[in-house]
């Protein structure tokens, strides 16, 4: 019953979830952004500056992941938690989007090449964990006796 799909008064928590593990993480992500961009940039240069910010975004999907579910009383299960996972994805490549036109002064097309440079492809690689990261971190739900 557990790995079930998400019954109708369940969204409210996923969804819930999703947006607290989102704000999480991209509350550190926006913290840790103008440090890279403005001093380990210039020191290291791009890949390696994203190299270095990768740990502490990874940490931070950590304890997000743990901590939205608990946080709302998610119900254990795979199910919720990869929507949970997807969901957040969306809400963070919608941000993502608004900080480069809003911010950084990005088009479009310049957010999608990104995709194809080396801290690109390692921010691509950010993101898969990030929207795994709920099942990864997800306690195990306590065993049934039989």
């Amino acid at each position: 019953m557990s790995n079930a799909p998400v019954s109708p008064g369940g969204w409210r928590r996923v969804l819930s979830a999703a947006a607290i593990y989102f704000l999480i993480v991209f509350a550190v992500g926006f913290f840790l952004g103008p440090i890279r961009v403005l001093w380990l940039e210039p020191w290291l240069g791009r890949t390696l500056a994203v190299l270095c910010e990768t740990p502490f975004l990874i940490g931070a999907m950590w304890l997000g992941a743990r901590w939205a579910p608990a946080w709302v009383k998610l119900e254990h299960g795979w199910w919720r938690r990869l929507v949970m996972g997807v969901v957040a994805l969306a809400l963070q490549q919608t941000a993502d989007l608004a900080v480069g036109f809003g911010l950084r002064g990005m088009t479009l097309s310049e957010q999608v090449a990104y995709f194809t440079t080396p801290p690109g492809l390692i921010y691509l690689a950010t993101l898969i964990v990030f929207t795994t990261m709920p099942l990864i971190a997800a306690p195990r739900a306590p065993r049934r006796e039989t």
